[in-house]
């Protein structure tokens, strides 16, 4: 058999080509008897969608790419996860391309790298300038995830990265913590990222009425390097009894660091960190984290998205969504309580 067609496929399941191209593109809408009966017919013949043919029918391909520094960051791989799912309830499908934390990383994904094959990108960004992200991005429908990039022509998404540290230093404080650090921000110049949280950090001591911050760097953005820069800073004589960690990476270096020198969460430190990677709650202690709602991160950027590529023209919008506390062992209520 020649190249199978989308007629061949109806043809083959006694259906409509429209009901092959509702399966075809995820459209909620099908029964699921009839979503099986096309989808066997697919598998039987060996259909491939034509993008190209699909996009220049209808100028849209349907399919959206998702930009991240690193796969191997669990948050990153989470969000991922997340973003694939809402895009298939809504009838995308989603590439997923790593820009390496490099500037040229992420001027390929702003530019559109699989132009002609994506209707639009979300991109975390880490390097790009607001100005050098306005001055490439062209044509194509972006929006932004994370923190302070807010370029004037796209839109973005974020959580509150200075609020949601405050809040962290809150609990910590109300646990009877006076002597409160903030670990594992950049060694070199401080990411956005990192800023926004250090900022929150000393909002929150200031708050608590404590005037003395503790600043632990690590040069490694993983565990491993995180338990080596702790566990250094614990042998030079650190002496804090709470503890924010810039991501939760950074908190499971703390806790073997710590547990290595006969310390435990919260009995020595109060452990707190940051994205609530789903390994989080596995520890033993299981750890107090900053969770973002990735759910609604994802709706938004794609609600916002989907506007751009529908034509919608306005100055760059800034949303923010919502996080908690989801509090574990490490840093549990007053009264020794858990979600």
């Amino acid at each position: 058999m020649g190249k199978v067609t989308l007629q061949d496929v109806a043809v083959h399941a006694g259906v409509s080509m429209k009901t092959v191209s509702n399966v075809v593109r995820g459209y909620r809408h099908v029964s699921e008897p009839m979503r099986d009966r096309v989808q066997a017919a697919i598998d039987e013949l060996g259909y491939r969608p034509n993008v190209s043919g699909r996009t220049l029918a209808t100028g849209r391909s349907n399919m959206l790419a998702f930009a991240f520094p690193d796969l191997r960051r669990p948050y990153f791989a989470e969000l991922a996860h997340v973003f694939s799912r809402v895009c298939a309830e809504r009838g995308y499908q989603l590439l997923l391309e790593e820009t390496g934390d490099s500037a040229e990383g992420e001027r390929s994904a702003v530019r559109g790298r699989e132009a002609g094959v994506v209707d639009g990108v979300v991109i975390h960004p880490q390097v790009l300038s607001p100005e050098a992200i306005d001055a490439i991005r062209g044509d194509t429908a972006v929006v932004f995830l994370g923190e302070d990039v807010r370029p004037r022509s796209a839109d973005q998404v974020a959580i509150d990265n200075a609020g949601a540290a405050a809040e962290a230093v809150a609990h910590l404080a109300a646990l009877g913590c006076r002597r409160i650090g903030f670990f594992g921000h950049e060694t070199g110049p401080e990411s956005r990222t990192s800023s926004f949280r250090l900022d929150g950090y000393r909002a929150g001591l200031a708050d608590a009425g404590i005037a003395t911050e503790f600043l632990v760097p690590r040069e490694v953005g993983d565990a491993i390097g995180a338990e080596v820069a702790f566990g250094r800073a614990l042998d030079e004589g650190l002496d804090v009894d709470g503890l924010l960690c810039r991501d939760d990476l950074a908190a499971v270096g703390v806790l073997r660091a710590m547990r290595l020198r006969g310390l435990e969460a919260p009995r020595d430190i109060a452990v707190i960190g940051w994205d609530a990677i789903g390994l989080g709650s596995s520890l033993a202690p299981s750890l107090t984290s900053v969770a973002p709602d990735t759910v609604a991160l994802a709706e938004t950027a794609l609600d916002l998205l989907a506007e751009r590529i529908d034509g919608v023209d306005l100055p760059g919008r800034y949303v923010t969504v919502g996080h908690r506390l989801l509090v574990g062992e490490s840093a549990p209520y007053p009264d020794g309580s858990v979600d």
